[in-house]
């Protein structure tokens, strides 16, 4: 009997861990899409929708259920005047993945397995909006195993990206992030950049560069195990914060001291770095949490 309610017990809890992982949050899109399929989003295309485009001609826009009679009366020519809407369309929604060696440290938790339950809120997050969602993973290279083109298949999304908590890749760079640009389509679209951000600035900017057609929300991973809970005297393994790579060192005070004001200094330049693209960094150094992406849109937007 006991042993039956225990497994009831794990069971309800699993149930709930699960209802809880990767909760979708809501975003906003600070643009008018140019896409033709229908959506939630203000879009520029002519069509049903509530975004109000002004008056036309009824020959130019043959829809008599729009017809603006007090505009006809008016009208000198006495021609049929009708309203014309722009429709809500829809916006690619990108989640661009991190997936070097640095994306490995384990803290309290794996970056990666956080990075994993960020993207599948993310593709969570487009479905219920009802846009379109694509996964891009790189390290060395893009990884076209992990590249998933835009789609609206919540299921095949979460099933691929859920692959990533079998993936192990040590000493492994993250040069393919400059080849990304590419994987991305021409229209405009909101790209989730998760990283730790372990790379050369230089990278980063001529990546931003080469993404300026898109929105992009860079969410950084640290740990607080990376540089605030390093040991104060005795050996210890750091993250290089420009190559990502881990490194042994004898630690004491000064050491210790040295080596968070480097961090401190990394994360004032990066939030500079990425406020000059008009893309404010959201630092995510505990779980998960959907109100803290919907709080980043409230304020940033």
């Amino acid at each position: 009997m006991i042993r039956s309610f225990i497994k009831k017990a794990d069971k309800a809890s699993e149930q709930q861990d699960e209802a809880n992982y990767a909760r979708p949050f809501e975003y906003v899109i600070g643009w008018k899409s140019d896409s033709i399929q229908l959506g939630d989003h203000s879009g520029t295309q002519r069509g049903l929708g509530s975004d109000y485009r002004g008056i036309v001609n009824l020959v130019d826009y043959p829809d008599a259920r729009r017809m603006d009679i007090r505009q006809t009366i008016r009208d000198p020519f006495e021609q049929v005047q009708v309203r014309q809407f722009n429709q809500d369309s829809t916006t690619p929604i990108y989640a661009v993945c991190d997936l070097s060696s640095s994306m490995q440290f384990r803290g309290r938790k794996r970056k990666l397995d956080t990075a994993v339950e960020i993207a599948t809120a993310v593709a969570h997050s487009a479905y219920n909006a009802g846009d379109l969602f694509g996964f891009i993973g790189y390290n060395q290279q893009v990884i076209e195993d992990f590249t998933l083109p835009l789609s609206r298949n919540l299921h095949q999304s979460k099933a691929a990206i859920a692959l990533l908590h079998d993936y192990q890749q040590l000493r492994i760079g993250v040069e393919g992030v400059t080849d990304v640009p590419n994987f991305l389509g021409q229209t405009r679209a909101l790209v989730f950049w998760i990283s730790d951000f372990h790379m050369p600035l230089s990278m980063i900017e001529k990546t931003l560069l080469a993404m300026s057609t898109h929105k992009v929300i860079p969410i950084v991973l640290w740990d607080d195990e990376e540089y605030k809970k390093l040991p104060k005297f005795g050996f210890g393994t750091m993250i290089d914060l420009e190559t990502g790579l881990n490194r042994t060192l004898f630690f004491r005070s000064e050491v210790k001291a040295k080596f968070l004001d480097a961090f401190n200094a990394r994360r004032l330049a990066l939030e500079a770095l990425f406020l000059r693209f008009d893309s404010p960094a959201l630092f995510m150094q505990d779980d998960y949490r959907p109100e803290l992406m919907t709080h980043y849109f409230e304020q940033a937007m």
